[in-house]
This record gives C-alpha cells, structure tokens and sequence, in this order.
C-alpha cells in the first residue's frame, strides 16, 4: 500500500489507514511507538505498551498474573463467601 509523506504545522505525516489500525487497537489520541530500522530502512510502528501501575515490577506482574490463572476457581469460590 502506498501512502504520501505530507507536511501540516511543522511537522511531515504520513496517514496510516483505519483497516490497518483496528485490528492493532490503535485509534486516534492512542500512543504509539517509533522505531527507526536503519539497517533496513524501516520505521516500525507499533501500539504503546501500556505501563504497569507505578511501582509494579514487570516480574512480579507476571508472577501475580499466572497465580491469578492457576488459582482461578479457588479464589472466586473465596470471593463469595
């Protein structure tokens, strides 16, 4: 698919279509992130990773997420009592 490098205010864009953007979850206002390939010449965009809340080692988030879903049924017969 081609697309045209244009400039608007100071900055040059390129528009990237809705059917490629939907399926990444990305929609106007999201974050994104850039990427340059020099080796390759490529700009490699990608969806933002959203942050984990503040002070949560990314370790210890995946640990508490595989607890979560080993333990599944055990805590939401906890939950309701």
């Amino acid at each position: 698919m081609l697309r045209k490098v244009f400039k608007t205010g100071n900055s040059i864009v390129v528009s990237l279509p809705r059917e490629m953007l939907e399926p990444l979850g990305v929609a106007e206002g999201a974050d994104v992130s850039v990427e340059l390939d020099r080796k390759h010449r490529q700009i490699i965009i990608r969806p933002a990773e959203k942050p984990i809340a503040a002070g949560v080692d990314e370790a210890f988030a995946r640990q508490v997420s595989e607890f979560i879903a080993r333990y599944r049924p055990a805590l939401e017969a906890l939950s309701k009592k």
